[in-house]
């Protein structure tokens, strides 16, 4: 290739950053928090989003490993949150299928611009910055879960914040399906056994071998109890070169966070939506979400308390139970349960109290 046709390919990678919200991650600065800012006794058999939003722990293969996540107030300049992983049990004896990740998945039908499939997919580059309480090494990998393909590569992490940049070739092979299912995950991989390690580690090339996905200098996160692990301003997007990180307003990130999961936060006697009495014990209650979410809510963990039905004379009656009767992507119907007192047909009003928040889960 001439220099001419080098810097004009150059050129035109640059013009082929797209000019509106670049950022294909969400939440990268570690700003919404909805469920919680700190969870212990992570690393057990489950995948679960314990504390920032979209950023899950997934452990399999009955690690004895385990951790805490924080949202924590020491991010890098420029931020001001990042993620903290501290070990908190090790687990030097791995099993050949355990596996330790944190990461994000994505639907497909936010992915289409990759172009993933054809002769002209696009290169993806993904960086964020790290540090840890001593050097490291860990694996970056992006799955294709729609073909069920690969494409890791290792990057070192030391006792300074660093920004790490990796860059992912474009796949011809396998596209996305246009829709909100799980298309691709963004994985970083703290702890792996021999079914992901044992074969020799293939670096930005996409594969289908299993146990060559996991770099060949891969470090145990539940090496020691010492053992740390800082994260933030994670980023992804299109073409070869890591540009400034995209900043986005806090109301912009919890909107989009919003569309995977919903905290009802509780106020003292704040009515969040409305409906009747179906008997003397039991109202039903639709409550409009937000936003339009990814698929029809749950209510993963349902919690009775501190939850009160208003009715429509003002007084309040103490829930003994609340479910999903029925949810769209748009609202969401509970059936609340209480003792007594209600009059069939009666206007009744959902509230929570101080104590009490209900979290509405549309998670891939």
């Amino acid at each position: 290739m001439s220099k001419a046709a080098e810097l004009a390919k150059a050129g035109e990678t640059l013009t082929n950053q797209p000019s509106g919200r670049k950022n294909i991650a969400f939440n990268g600065a570690m700003q919404v928090a909805q469920r919680a800012t700190s969870a212990t006794g992570l690393g057990a058999n489950a995948t679960t989003f314990p504390t920032v939003d979209r950023f899950a722990i997934s452990a399999f293969g009955t690690t004895a490993g385990r951790l805490t996540m924080t949202q924590t107030a020491d991010g890098p300049s420029g931020f001001a949150n990042c993620v903290k992983l501290d070990c908190t049990t090790a687990d030097t004896s791995i099993a050949a299928t355990e596996g330790v990740i944190f990461g994000q998945t994505f639907e497909g039908q936010d992915l289409q611009q990759l172009k993933k499939g054809t002769s002209d997919a696009e290169k993806l580059t993904v960086s964020f910055y790290v540090k840890g309480n001593a050097a490291a090494t860990y694996t970056a990998e992006l799955r294709d879960q729609d073909n069920t393909r690969f494409n890791s590569q290792e990057f070192s992490v030391t006792t300074d914040w660093n920004r790490i940049t990796l860059t992912y070739v474009g796949d011809t092979t396998g596209a996305f399906g246009d829709d909100n299912g799980l298309s691709m995950y963004l994985m970083i991989w703290l702890h792996a056994g021999s079914n992901f390690t044992g074969g020799t580690h293939t670096s930005n090339v996409w594969h289908t071998t299993g146990n060559q996905r996991i770099g060949d200098n891969q470090t145990s996160f539940f090496d020691a109890t010492s053992r740390t692990f800082f994260i933030t301003g994670v980023q992804m997007e299109i073409g070869s070169q890591a540009t400034n990180f995209e900043h986005r307003s806090f109301g912009e990130e919890l909107a989009l966070c919003q569309r995977y999961g919903w905290n009802i936060a509780a106020v003292v006697n704040g009515r969040v939506g409305v409906g009747q009495a179906v008997s003397a014990t039991l109202a039903d209650i639709v409550v409009n979400h937000p936003v339009t979410m990814r698929a029809a809510p749950t209510l993963p963990s349902p919690d009775a308390s501190g939850a009160n039905v208003f009715t429509g004379d003002g007084s309040g009656v103490a829930s003994t139970g609340i479910a999903v009767q029925s949810a769209t992507p748009n609202a969401t119907r509970f059936r609340v349960t209480v003792s007594s007192g209600l009059t069939v047909g009666q206007v009744s009003q959902l509230s929570f109290d101080a104590t009490n928040d209900a979290f509405l889960d549309a998670e891939l």
